[in-house]
């Protein structure tokens, strides 16, 4: 704890007390930086909060009050500013953390889930995923343009009419299949909801404001979609092979060797309710 000695404060480290207030505000500033790096994925953001930690905690040491309450007027303002902008990120993220484990338990002990529904209605959400990754892989490896979007909380019933209606199972051949030059329904996006291939041919609205860099309609068009809902959307280059993930109005490049954990990553925050 700080104490006034007439000049200016200062830490008594023989109160246990100061220790305990040290513990918690280092436990608070790490649920911070846990909720902001999971989330927001931005660079200049995961600087700040390191920064601003480190800086608290020395403030904190060292007894510099007046820098300890600006740094953490800052962080709260930041905070705010952070969670206004991607209150669509970070709302499902927490909300999975706190009420996951919880619906897992109901769910076993009821055989039920949240909607009522049976739990064979639960699919394997491991298998899709691996379906999707060998797909994923070898588009990119011939440089097969995609566009594959997954759906979450915002449902794509309005936009999957543009395309052509499918609801079939998700298997890597016929992804690819989808996606290969020529076919009927190659150009434009597909729209995965739960285990199936829901519709294909699909198209967006493409963002209109300038990017930096080389980008194609395709990625544009994922953009688009990433800022209209908080859809997870696949983008694989023609050009170059390069595999790219919209979200949140954000375009990620991932290597190959990275795609499956970095999308999972995306996918986990937001807890999807069987159905």
């Amino acid at each position: 704890m700080l104490y006034y000695n007439g000049e200016s404060f200062s830490a008594n480290f023989q109160n246990p007390l100061m220790w305990v207030e040290f513990g918690l505000s280092f436990i608070v500033i790490f649920f911070l930086n846990f909720v902001v790096f999971r989330s927001l994925r931005r660079g200049s953001v995961k600087l700040f909060t390191v920064l601003v930690s480190l800086g608290l905690i020395l403030a904190f040491v060292f007894s510099l009050t007046y820098l300890w309450v600006l740094l953490v007027g800052a962080m709260i303002v930041a905070l705010i500013i952070f969670y206004s902008i991607n209150a669509g990120v970070i709302r499902p993220y927490v909300t999975n953390t706190l009420t996951s484990k919880t619906d897992e338990k109901l769910s076993f002990i009821f055989g039920r889930n949240k909607k009522g529904l049976s739990n064979d209605k639960i699919f394997d959400r491991a298998s899709v995923y691996d379906k999707v990754e060998a797909a994923v892989l070898q588009l990119s490896s011939s440089k097969t343009g995609g566009l594959i979007t997954f759906e979450r909380e915002t449902e794509l019933t309005d936009y999957a009419k543009s395309g052509t209606i499918l609801n079939a199972p998700v298997t890597p051949e016929l992804l690819v299949t989808i996606f290969y030059p020529g076919t009927r329904l190659h150009d434009g996006a597909v729209i995965i909801r739960r285990d199936k291939i829901y519709a294909a041919a699909v198209y967006y609205d493409p963002i209109t404001s300038g990017l930096t860099g080389k980008y194609g309609s395709r990625h544009r068009a994922a953009l688009g979609i990433s800022k209209a809902t908080d859809s997870v959307t696949i983008v694989i280059s023609e050009e170059t092979g390069r595999i790219s993930l919209a979200v949140a109005g954000e375009l990620i490049h991932v290597s190959p060797d990275d795609f499956r954990r970095t999308f999972e990553d995306y996918m986990l925050s937001k807890a999807e309710e069987e159905k």
